[in-house]
């Protein structure tokens, strides 16, 4: 059977829609007259003759051009494939579906497969099918994916209550639970446990910050201008985000939200004396159009930047209400949607006279003050004070001036006293020069404020405390406070050109307000009032915005609820969520996003209710677990026949980390936290202030190091979806960044507290299996030491410690060891057959070489002698007496388990003889690398009880996991325990000053777990 040609409306029109109609068609002039609209165009040809013979690829100059590269001008080429089905359309004759119009307007027209493109057309419920008996099909979101499903897919069976606990945690509050949540809802006896969950969670004021902060990626939200090197900042955006917050938190009806963005300043009406609440949400609800990157109020205020200002904000208002991405028409027309060049600048009309590119303000002349008459009063009866104070200081000053003068004035003779006096008196810009030399050449009588304190300095300390008495007045005047936001002037309606090109330098003729050709009826368009007489605003936004949420619009509803499926399944119905158009992705279930639309519609445009929709169906309980059946028809979960493994967002891993260590501050809205680079260059989020990240200060040009190695955009103009990659920095970020180590000590510290004090978290577990401690590296003790041979022949180890220092007993001198004391830098010998001995035991066969510094501080005694001393004999003799000497040995040989003992003695007695003595050993085992082992770092006291360590890992599996581990989990982590203890024994390197070995593996374990895919990863 014969295969279907190649159609004009179908198939080649899309192509030259793509690749000529700019030249050929979309405009009046037409290169080489000729115009490609139409097939008997094409016939009729242009200057060069016919385009197309049908039936005669080979005679047709128009697939001649293009496969010669003529055609399309510039580097852009039509592909082999698209000029085969060109060439397969000519060859079959030019068909048509329909025969072609008598006559056609300029630009390009809307064919009827464009008007009848998915996202264009009106909203449609579908019929829910039915599934009697099936106990899977809860809601119609699970009938509508049910019925698409291919044969041999169904859902998979529920998540468990644990999982589905921390699913909805995550999803609705983007915070995790802590376990004791967890065991709340898992030991809850009702049936609709999980109904009264999802609700609980909505009503948390954090669910407002979690759905806020998606909200903002789609607007571009910054605390910056961007645009320009300067990136200055916007002290008041934070209001705008607050505003999202409220509005997810109360619910407010989206369409309403929607509208308000658009055109709060049109809703608020005239603002006469104070603004109202009402007047304030709505002007900040525009701050919305105020998010694209604006370079006019630092540096770059030409017409360039101004209109790319706008450029940038209707590209957000397009991405993010209409799906369609319309700035593709802002230099031409679209070249793959039914959107027209006109179309794009009718949009620009709605908004033109509020962003005029002619009568442009900075974005500092545009803030809103929220000072109230009463702040003003207040103001001016403080700045009343204030000028008695600093009438009465001047007085003042000049007084002490001129008595200083006096004194000054009287070390001088007659006559040169009086031309001094005269000279000092005539203001500077009338002396002469003689006077102005004598001045000059006698410093002295320059008596000014500026050098009065060197003459009266307790004159000066008086002017002070007037200074101070008015600072503190003005610091009680009220602070006056902005919003950031668009108004439009009262009677202000400038025409909105169409640029020729994008050019506003080439402006064509008048465009109308107006909306998107496409959705409306053919020979329709829907247009817009160009100026409401009933508001002093032109009206145009508030129109457009009421268009928006229509049922004229199917846009907006589908963009919007496709926006929520895509936060609570990882990817949206439409992958594309900014782009519904040709060059996006279509729909994988069309009719459910239809009845989620119209469903979202229905129940008043509440986000709420959507979320209870969503989060009730099996589609998003069911378990994530991958089968082979499964991955054998669907790999990819096109048909959500499982729950899609999701990473968390930048945000919620830090916010996650920074509940698990108890330093999340839950505060709510209020001017962003400060970022800064610290010293190796990363930006960081102030640590005195563990805030959500939401909180924290968006700037363009400074994105915070880890936010951003995890996804986080750097907004640009805004983000549509997030990118969600694997990459070796962010393991980098995760196992060396300052943030996490810091987090994960606190976590430890945490950690070991609720241990000792839960009498619950006594763990029954073999002691036996407890990590062993290695044998220590360093020992510490005294000994006798045989001269002949170098050695010391028995170490007798110090048995007590203070917590600073290894000594015989509580208080020195001790009956038996006398005054022998070790610490990390030193310490001090005994009587000369009790020298201080510190031991370091090699751990492998290599070579070590020893460097540092003997040092005796003090004036008295006879000072001490140092020794290196080993099997091999004396390696080094070293005597200091108020003084310093280098104690360097050459790099020597030793055996696994040989001692090298560092010892110093005392001379004839022990007076006054504490010593320094901090020394690194550089050990190089055979075949390895080599080791520094810093006596002053390495410095323990007696060896750690680690009976506590289960207790201590079960609390942080909790804190960190919200679970307690399994007894394979916990040996596992004793496992990694005793691998760490090795290792540190070995190489203490990894080991912090302030942390003993059992401390820092219990640090390692709370890092390794906040490491783990359980942390990072939601099923």
């Amino acid at each position: 059977m014969a295969s279907e040609p190649p159609y004009f409306e179908t198939e080649i029109r899309p192509i030259l829609r793509e690749y000529c109609f700019d030249c050929h068609g979309a405009t009046d002039e037409l290169e080489g007259g000729l115009d490609l609209r139409l097939v008997r165009f094409m016939k009729s040809g242009g200057d060069s003759g016919m385009a197309i013979v049908p039936g005669d690829p080979a005679a047709s100059l128009l697939l001649d051009r293009v496969h010669e590269g003529d055609m399309p001008p510039g580097e852009s080429r039509v592909s082999p494939e698209k000029i085969a089905i060109l060439e397969e359309w000519i060859r079959q004759g030019t068909p048509t579906l329909r025969a072609e119009p008598q006559k056609i307007g300029p630009g390009i027209p809307i064919t009827e497969e464009e008007r009848n493109y998915w996202a264009y057309r009106p909203i449609i419920r579908p019929d829910i099918p039915e599934f009697s008996g099936d106990e899977r099909i809860r809601t119609p979101i699970d009938a509508l994916l049910a019925k698409a499903m291919p044969e041999g897919l169904t859902f998979s069976s529920d998540a468990d209550r644990f999982t589905l606990i921390q699913r909805a945690y995550h999803d609705l509050i983007g915070l995790p639970p802590t376990f004791e949540q967890i065991e709340k809802w898992q030991q809850h006896a009702d049936s609709n446990w999980y109904d009264q969950l999802i609700e609980e969670l909505m009503a948390s004021q954090h669910y407002g910050e979690r759905w806020a902060r998606h909200w903002l990626d789609t607007a571009g939200y910054a605390d910056s201008d961007g645009y320009t090197v300067a990136d200055r900042s916007r002290d008041w955006a934070w209001r705008y985000r607050d505003y999202v917050i409220k509005s997810f938190n109360s619910d407010k009806p989206f369409d309403q939200f929607i509208i308000e963005q658009l055109a709060g300043d049109e809703l608020a009406g005239p603002i006469v004396g104070d603004l109202t609440e009402r007047q304030i949400e709505l002007l900040t609800a525009t701050g919305f159009l105020r998010m694209a990157a604006d370079g006019t109020g630092s540096g770059d205020n030409s017409p360039e930047a101004r209109n790319k200002t706008i450029a940038d904000t209707l590209q957000i208002v397009g991405t993010t209400l209409l799906g369609s991405s319309v700035h593709c028409a802002q230099c031409h027309d679209h070249r793959y949607d039914p959107i027209s060049h006109e179309d794009y600048f009718a949009l620009r009309a709605v908004f033109e006279p509020a962003l005029d590119w002619k009568a442009w303000k900075p974005p500092a002349a545009r803030l809103v003050s929220l000072s109230t008459e009463q702040d003003r009063a207040e103001a001016a009866k403080i700045e009343d004070e204030v000028k008695q104070i600093a009438a009465e200081k001047v007085t003042k000053q000049a007084a002490f001036i001129n008595e200083v003068f006096e004194q000054e004035l009287l070390k001088y003779e007659e006559p040169l006293r009086s031309q001094l006096r005269t000279a000092y008196e005539t203001p500077v810009k009338e002396r002469d020069p003689e006077q102005t030399k004598l001045l000059a050449s006698h410093p002295s009588i320059n008596i000014s404020a500026g050098v009065l304190y060197q003459y009266r300095p307790d004159a000066a300390e008086e002017l002070k405390k007037i200074d101070a008495q008015i600072a503190e007045l003005r610091a009680k005047k009220p602070i006056e406070q902005f919003i950031m936001a668009l108004i439009e002037p009262p009677n202000h309606h400038p025409a909105t050109h169409l640029f020729h090109r994008g050019d506003y330098n080439q402006p064509k003729q008048v465009v109308e307000p107006a909306g998107l050709t496409v959705t409306a009826a053919e020979g329709e368009r829907v247009t817009f009032q160009d100026n409401n007489p009933e508001l002093p605003t032109t009206g145009r936004r508030l129109a457009f915005a009421r268009w928006l949420t229509s049922p004229e619009n199917p846009l907006a509803a589908r963009a919007i609820v496709n926006r929520i499926w895509m936060h609570h399944f990882g990817r949206g119905i439409v992958a594309t969520p900014g782009d519904f158009g040709k060059l996006g992705s279509v729909p994988t279930h069309p009719e459910l996003l239809d009845w989620l639309a119209q469903d979202f519609i229905d129940h008043g445009w509440s986000l709420k209710h959507l979320h209870r929709q969503i989060l009730t169906s099996t589609a998003w309980r069911q378990s994530s677990f991958r089968h082979p059946a499964g991955e054998a028809i669907d790999a990819d979960n096109q048909y959500y026949w499982r729950k899609s493994l999701q990473r968390v967002e930048a945000e919620i891993l830090r916010d996650s980390i920074l509940l698990a260590s108890a330093s999340l501050d839950p505060k709510l809205y209020g001017p962003p936290v400060e970022v800064a680079e610290d010293e190796t260059g990363q930006v960081r989020i102030d640590s005195k202030q563990p805030r959500r990240s939401l909180y924290a200060k968006i700037r363009r040009s400074q994105p915070v190091g880890m936010l951003q190695t995890f996804d986080a955009p750097v907004m640009n103009v805004n983000c549509d979806v997030r990118a969600s990659t694997t990459v070796a920095p962010q393991s980098l970020m995760m196992l060396n960044g300052e943030f996490v180590l810091e987090q994960a000590g606190l976590v430890a510290n945490r950690t070991i507290e609720l241990a000792a004090t839960d009498s619950q978290q006594t763990i029954l577990f073999d002691l036996s299996q407890l990590p062993k401690l290695p044998s220590p590296i360093w020992s510490y003790g005294t000994g006798e030491v045989n001269d002949e041979t170098g050695t010391v022949i028995k170490l007798v180890e110090l048995p007590h410690f203070t917590g600073s220092s290894w000594q015989g007993g509580p208080k020195a001198p001790d009956s038996v060891f006398g005054w022998v004391i070790l610490n990390a830098n030193g310490g001090h010998p005994g009587n000369r057959k009790l020298p201080a001995v510190r031991r370091w035991t090699a751990p492998a066969d290599g070579q070590v070489s020893i460097a540092g510094t003997l040092h005796h501080g003090s004036e008295n005694g006879d000072g001490v002698r140092g020794r290196v001393l080993s099997a091999g004999g004396q390696r080094g003799r070293w005597q200091v007496q108020n003084n310093s000497t280098p104690t360097n040995v050459s790099q020597f040989t030793v055996q696994t388990g040989e001692a090298i003992d560092l010892v110093v003695d005392c001379l004839e007695n022990e007076n006054s003889d504490s010593f320094n003595w901090p020394l690194k050993l550089t050990f190089t085992s055979i075949g390895g690398d080599a080791v520094v082992h810093d006596s002053v770092t390495a410095f323990r006291g007696p060896p750690e009880d680690l009976s506590h360590l289960p207790g201590q890992i079960t609390v942080a599996w909790k804190l960190i996991l919200a679970r307690s581990p399994s007894q394979d989990e916990l040996k596992m982590s004793l496992d990694f325990a005793s691998q760490q203890l090795k290792l540190m024994s070995y190489n203490s390197a990894g080991t912090a000053t302030d942390r003993s070995p059992g401390k820092q593996v219990l640090v390692n374990i709370c890092q390794m777990l906040m490491n783990s895919n359980e942390f990072l990863y939601i099923e």
